[in-house]
């Protein structure tokens, strides 16, 4: 018997290795057993090939005016190497889709990852208090989406990305209980516990509504029990 072809794809084979040695060290290091130390590292933009990974979306997927896009940025003497969001928000509506009443939005999400030979790709966080985002605002309204193996496949858990410095760079952290179960934009009941041992994609979106330009500059993203350093600010739920 053969192995399927995507079964020898590199980057089936690459994902694998990653996935072993991920767990070969939480076996090494017992962290299974006590309180994770070490910071999982989610999406790390400080590195060329993530923001392949990643989608950007606006209202102009159903006819809309908005404008996004995703900029890989080097790293320089004052900033780290990054991924720039950025556009333009119109919440102009489109004159020949008169059923589209709403516009006014712009996000980004990572692509659901291949598989490995472990099963689906996604990240257990499970052992981690909070999410961790390295990022520099320009102070607008931004909302971090999480989208997990939920029953309601359709399901995002969002919290509010509360920029204590606009225009600086800062560590802001996240609880993980402290995102909010919506769907289509709506909160909805029961607020389920959300799935963190099995987060699917990561992701930021601006739905205020608000038109104008945006800009949001992010390093990385990753899950941590730290308070990492003097800059890092916890956002309250």
């Amino acid at each position: 018997m053969r192995p399927s072809s995507h079964l020898l794809a590199p980057g089936f084979l690459a994902r694998s290795l990653d996935e072993f040695k991920r767990f070969a060290k939480i076996v090494y290091t017992q962290e299974s057993l006590r309180t994770a130390t070490t910071p999982y590292h989610l999406l790390d933009f400080t590195k060329p090939d993530t923001i392949t990974m990643c989608k950007p979306m606006s209202d102009a997927d159903i006819g809309g005016f908005s404008k996004v896009a995703l900029d890989q940025m080097p790293a320089s003497a004052t900033e780290p190497a990054h991924m720039r969001f950025h556009g333009n928000i119109s919440i102009d509506l489109p004159s020949n889709r008169p059923q589209i009443q709403r516009t006014g939005y712009a996000a980004w999400r990572n692509r659901d990852r291949g598989p490995t030979i472990f099963g689906k790709s996604l990240w257990d966080v499970d052992p981690y208090i909070y999410l961790a985002l390295r990022v520099k605002s320009d102070g607008r309204k931004y909302l971090v989406n999480v989208q997990t193996e939920s029953i309601e496949y359709t399901d995002i858990h969002q919290h509010r990305l509360y920029a204590q410095r606009p225009g600086e760079w800062e560590t802001l952290l996240i609880d993980w209980s402290d995102f909010v179960r919506t769907n289509y934009g709506q909160v909805v009941e029961p607020q389920n516990e959300m799935m963190t041992q099995k987060v699917r994609t990561l992701g930021i979106g601006l739905t205020d509504r608000v038109p104008g330009p945006f800009d949001l500059c992010i390093s990385s993203m990753w899950a941590t029990n730290q308070v990492e350093d003097g800059d890092t600010h916890k956002e309250q739920g």
